[in-house]
């Protein structure tokens, strides 16, 4: 590797992109070129191999998703065209300059029929277009990828975009009362902490001779009911939380109950310190404040 590790981001405009975005300025080891559709289209495998020729990066972290979940059922192409095609075109090309990437990929692969934290090579079972598009982007990744890096997450949420933190927000100041389902248990993810875990396992400099997954979310385990009633805790909404069924609450694609991950494989590997949720939730909600 070079002196200065050269990192190209994908998916730069999203919650996770937007975050190693505002890293990146305390990181004067690394040098970053973070692209979204506008300047990459990672779809093009012309378009990739001309930009990976002319910037020569030495990591990818491959942001970029289809993240509507219930949209992904009405047009499962589109899904898988972002969340596998392109996958294996990111693969081949950082494969091509010997490059690591990094590809993020979801609890979902998982059917969440489980009774204890799914470690990675617990046998995956996506049940829906979202999540079978997802598993397909990994298919593609251990295919391709020379040196690739899966790190699965779960219920990301950040300052930045669309996720359930600023929904609860939005909502609970403008109703009375919210129905949340309590019967799907999952971890939270703090957007920060992610780009903060990737970043350090680009950091140690460790070159995997093939795919590895890991599992990353923030500590501990809660239901949405439980995630919605810590948000108006803690910004003071005056809003009642209902817990409900999932069965009451019906959409398009199916969700699993339960995807609390372990994390022991890239805490051990790469040191991590990993935080308790609401701490990382606290966090998010101060730096929400501060911009509103």
């Amino acid at each position: 590797m070079s002196e200065k590790i050269k990192i190209l981001v994908t998916g730069a405009n999203g919650q996770l992109g937007n975050e190693l975005q505002v890293l990146s300025k305390a990181e004067s080891g690394l040098q970053f070129i973070f692209t979204d559709i506008a300047e990459l289209d990672i779809t093009s495998e012309a378009a990739v191999s001309a930009f990976f020729l002319q910037e020569r990066p030495d990591a990818v972290i491959n942001c970029a998703a289809y993240t509507a979940v219930d949209k992904a059922e009405q047009e499962p192409e589109r899904a898988n065209l972002i969340n596998a095609g392109a996958v294996g075109i990111l693969a081949r090309a950082a494969s091509m300059q010997n490059a690591i990437i990094v590809h993020i990929s979801t609890d979902y692969v998982f059917d969440g029929k489980g009774h204890r934290p799914y470690q990675e090579n617990d046998p995956v079972n996506p049940a829906s277009a979202y999540a079978r598009s997802k598993n397909n982007g990994e298919t593609e990744m251990h295919k391709f990828a020379q040196h690739g890096y899966i790190v699965r997450t779960s219920w990301l949420y950040s300052p930045f975009g669309a996720n359930f933190v600023k929904t609860i927000m939005k909502y609970g100041k403008e109703r009375g009362l919210l129905n949340v389902v309590y019967d799907q248990i999952g971890t939270p993810t703090y957007a920060r902490d992610l780009a903060m875990a990737i970043l350090t396992i680009l950091k140690s400099e460790r070159k995997p001779e093939k795919t590895e997954i890991y599992h990353f979310s923030d500590e501990g385990v809660i239901s949405w009911y439980d995630f919605a009633i810590s948000i108006v805790e803690l910004t003071g909404i005056k809003c009642k939380i209902n817990p409900i069924e999932t069965k009451d609450y019906p959409l398009p694609a199916v969700r699993p109950f339960y995807s609390v991950f372990n994390k022991a494989k890239i805490k051990q590997q790469f040191g991590l310190e990993i935080p308790y949720w609401r701490d990382s939730l606290k966090d998010c909600i101060g730096k929400m404040s501060i911009e509103s």
